[in-house]
């Protein structure tokens, strides 16, 4: 692995990414690669642990499967619910209806995408589906990203944005968009470093945990189809 920040992008088939980007997301931890043989990994330690690799964290993007992940998948979207803003629900889910988001999303062929440690417990997951259900809005979509309270700050909704937004592209999708809770700070700084920009705030757009809520959108372009068509 290579110091961030130390120039050396392509030496020994690893790649490093920009150390801005990385230390504005990752405090405090500043090794980074993706190494030959896997889709896409990101591995990190932090200054107390640079020189015992033993003590690093492999990070792998993954497909999520129900069979496999709703299990967990339950548990991060019931932890945001009962304890976040992230989103906007009371009630906790069932599996049942976790099963049925995840056939909702492969019926219509939008991805549900996790990052697993190297032990293959979830990290966070992320997908998108419609913005609205009206026929003229097929090219926008909204997005979500929700991770495990004890990855946060880990780099994971990173990798996962990253990720997803290469997916809504080879999808020929053109608008990308985030609701974000306008509190919520960290979510907010790092879709404006993935090139998010501020479309809108609806104020008082929710009422959870005895407050009013405010709600942030965010949207990015993406190239689209080259002949966009109605219908």
């Amino acid at each position: 692995m290579l110091l961030v920040g130390a120039a050396h992008e392509g030496l020994c088939g690893i790649e490093v990414f920009p150390a801005d980007d990385l230390l504005i997301e990752i405090e405090h931890q500043f090794l980074v690669g993706r190494q030959p043989g896997y889709r896409c990994v990101l591995q990190v330690f932090s200054p107390a642990a640079a020189s015992d690799y033993s003590d690093g964290m492999l990070l792998q993007l993954i497909e999520c499967t129900p069979d496999t992940h709703a299990v967990a998948v339950r548990e991060i979207f019931n932890d945001a619910i009962t304890n976040t803003t992230a989103l906007y629900d009371y009630q906790p889910r069932s599996m049942d209806t976790v099963l049925q988001w995840f056939g909702a999303k492969a019926r219509a062929a939008y991805p549900v995408l996790g990052v697993v440690d190297e032990n293959d417990m979830l990290c966070g997951f992320a997908s998108y589906g419609p913005f609205r259900n009206w026929p003229a809005y097929k090219y926008s979509i909204e997005h979500s990203v929700y991770v495990h309270p004890g990855q946060r700050r880990k780099g994971v909704a990173r990798l996962l944005m990253q990720r997803l937004i290469e997916r809504a592209q080879a999808q020929q999708y053109h608008a990308m968009i985030g609701g974000i809770d306008a509190a919520n700070a960290s979510s907010i700084a790092l879709h404006q470093q993935l090139g998010f920009r501020h479309a809108g705030t609806i104020e008082h757009a929710g009422y959870k945990f005895g407050r009013w809520l405010d709600l942030a959108f965010y949207q990015l372009l993406l190239p689209g189809p080259a002949r966009p068509v109605e219908g």
